[in-house]
């Protein structure tokens, strides 16, 4: 039986949503470290791009800084899951620091790819976001000089580089697929024997759920994206809502929902970005629920089965 006092609303749900196997691991280990070594355990950066997984963690005994002079000597440190740089666990390892790598696996096969590139004498040109930092982790496993980063089709066009017919190229994991196919066309149209990686570094998890979005963005009259606005997977889905047609918004959690975005919208979609827990998804349906009538539906165009291992010494923890 329907509330006649409040107006119906049609609630499209996203399905793949919300945190991917990378996430799961980079929490799980920074929560079985607490658990094995006791608080505090420092993370250098943001475990994962949302503050409500951060806050939650800090609750638990996480501490997080932005460089390892911040942490003291003699307690276990966890580095992101965006991954680092090589100096960082070296220095680390000269602090004599016990350390924990939450870097997502898809993240680090991008590293050991480029480790093999430069290794076979090629120039590297990557793709992502500048100051990123999957991207800065990346450029950090190979010397300077060694790789060059392009952010759109511009930049390809600009390039300079030592040697044209001595090219590869590597992305970040959370890029728009759309986008990169672009700048990717370009880089294959400057220059036809550039190197390409073995596999997509687009990973699983960002292509799912903006193949997710696309399903439903034409059914609804406005997106409602659940993430961090330093989030890259979580900005791309906005951005791939409005490429087709529909008017999307990021939003953090139930709170920073606007009502007057829903004057005269009868279809809402919502999904969350891979860094977002299903708990705030929840909350923001519950927010909606306070105003209208909400028929909900899961729109699910793939079913998400992967799991990775966790670092060896943490499995029984």
């Amino acid at each position: 039986m329907t509330d006649a006092a409040k107006p119906m609303l049609d609630l499209l749900i996203a399905a793949p949503r919300g945190f991917c196997a990378g996430v799961d691991r980079a929490i799980r280990i920074v929560e079985l470290a607490i658990e094995r070594y006791g608080a505090p355990v420092y993370v250098r950066h943001e475990i994962v791009h949302n503050k409500y997984v951060v806050d939650t963690l800090k609750a638990q005994g996480a501490i997080f800084v932005d460089e390892l002079d911040e942490v003291p000597d003699d307690v276990p440190v966890v580095f992101s899951a965006h991954g680092v740089p090589k100096a960082v666990p070296a220095k680390a390892a000269e602090r004599g620091l016990s350390y924990l790598d939450a870097t997502c696996p898809l993240v680090s096969k991008v590293h050991r790819q480029a480790e093999r590139l430069v290794a076979a004498g090629r120039h590297i040109i990557f793709i992502g976001h500048a100051g990123h930092p999957e991207v800065i982790g990346t450029f950090g496993q190979v010397p300077e000089g060694n790789m060059t980063l392009v952010e759109n089709v511009d930049d390809v066009a600009a390039l300079v580089v030592p040697d044209p017919d001595n090219l590869a190229f590597l992305t970040q994991t959370t890029l728009s697929v759309e986008d990169t196919a672009a700048v990717l066309s370009a880089l294959r149209s400057r220059y036809p024997s550039i190197v390409a990686p073995h596999a997509d570094d687009i990973c699983y998890a960002t292509t799912n759920r903006q193949t997710a979005v696309k399903a439903i963005a034409s059914g609804v009259d406005l997106m409602l994206v659940i993430g961090a606005p330093n989030s890259s997977n979580s900005l791309r889905l906005v951005e791939v809502a409005e490429r087709e047609g529909t008017p999307a918004r990021l939003i953090q959690r139930a709170d920073d929902l606007d009502f007057e975005w829903l004057a005269g919208v009868g279809a809402l979609g919502i999904t969350a970005g891979a860094s977002a827990p299903e708990v705030l998804v929840r909350e923001v349906v519950a927010r909606i629920a306070e105003r209208f009538d909400v028929v909900e539906r899961e729109v699910e165009t793939t079913r998400e089965t992967i799991a990775f291992k966790l670092p060896r010494g943490l499995e029984a923890a």
